[in-house]
């Protein structure tokens, strides 16, 4: 049964991988691989995905509509998509990293952008690298109470994980997919081909899934460490948060960080869940675009 399940993990990511090649470029930095997608030209902005995902979040409408006036810069977290696992996987590690990244393709001070997820690496790359303004897209900001998924914890755990993952890699069924993607939308319907586009199977490979295990996992100690330092940022910060969203609760993370920032605008979109960059694109352009001016970049 091992043998079996080690043997399909792999034709089941090389399978994900011949679907869902690089859809962008490579760049190196420090020896770390790094894969991007860049588009249109105008001040720098880049973006950021969330947890499980990959660049092709950003890629699916939202790049296309920005790169009329921006120079759109999306990045793989590390671990995901295609760049490289890091020994540093903490939201200030991977910021360092994606910041050096920016700079080496001239986009030293660029708009940021990051949702979920990739708005908290967003937020650490604004404390300690140049970012021109903050755009966060329900984003984790302040520490919670819950407690990890029980996925997350099996598959960080130093016994089972090298048990659990390569199962998972190996036998997931294609419905457990849709039925994770469905979840992540609602209480918004997914946007038709968005499944077909986002390359959902690349995060089961073993070595995404045990990335982005190790980040979730780590994300609550990684907001701890980081909440005393966000009176720090003192540049344009728009906030967009579904005020329907599940997954990272408004009145727990933006609302309060809101109130305790003065340069921050926060923008509640009643009715909306997780996902606003598909579901509510209007109201994350005209935020992004009101950090711009508020920065002067336009």
């Amino acid at each position: 049964l091992a043998a079996v399940t080690l043997w399909r993990a792999a034709r089941q990511e090389a399978r994900a991988e011949a679907a869902f090649p690089p859809s962008g470029q490579f760049l190196t930095i420090d020896g770390t691989r790094v894969h991007y997608l860049e588009k249109g030209q105008g001040p720098a902005l880049v973006l950021l995905h969330g947890a499980s995902g990959n660049l092709r979040d950003m890629s699916f409408s939202l790049i296309d509509r920005l790169a009329q006036r921006y120079r759109v810069i999306a990045f793989d977290r590390p671990g995901l998509g295609y760049t490289d696992v890091i020994a540093d996987m903490s939201l200030s590690g991977q910021a360092s990293l994606l910041s050096k990244a920016a700079r080496q393709l001239g986009a030293d001070t660029p708009l940021l952008v990051g949702q979920s997820y990739g708005g908290s690496v967003a937020k650490a790359w604004a404390l300690d690298h140049p970012a021109a303004a903050l755009v966060t897209l329900g984003s984790p900001s302040l520490p919670w109470s819950s407690d990890l998924p029980t996925l997350y914890k099996v598959n960080t755990h130093p016994i089972l994980a090298p048990l659990a993952i390569p199962a998972l890699a190996a036998w997931v069924p294609e419905s457990y997919v849709q039925n994770a993607i469905a979840e992540v939308f609602e209480p918004q319907g997914e946007p038709a081909g968005y499944a077909a586009h986002i390359g959902a199977p690349l995060t089961l490979r073993r070595v995404s899934l045990r990335a982005n295990a190790r980040q979730r996992a780590d994300l609550l100690a990684d907001i701890t460490a980081l909440e005393p330092r966000w009176d720090e940022l003192t540049l344009p910060i728009e906030m967009i948060h579904g005020a329907a969203d599940t997954t990272v609760g408004l009145m727990i993370h933006s609302d309060p960080l809101s109130k305790r920032l003065p340069n921050t605008n926060l923008t509640a979109l009643p009715g909306i869940g997780h996902m606003p960059h598909h579901v509510a694109q209007d109201a994350v352009v005209d935020a992004i675009d009101r950090a711009a001016q508020r920065a002067g970049l336009r």
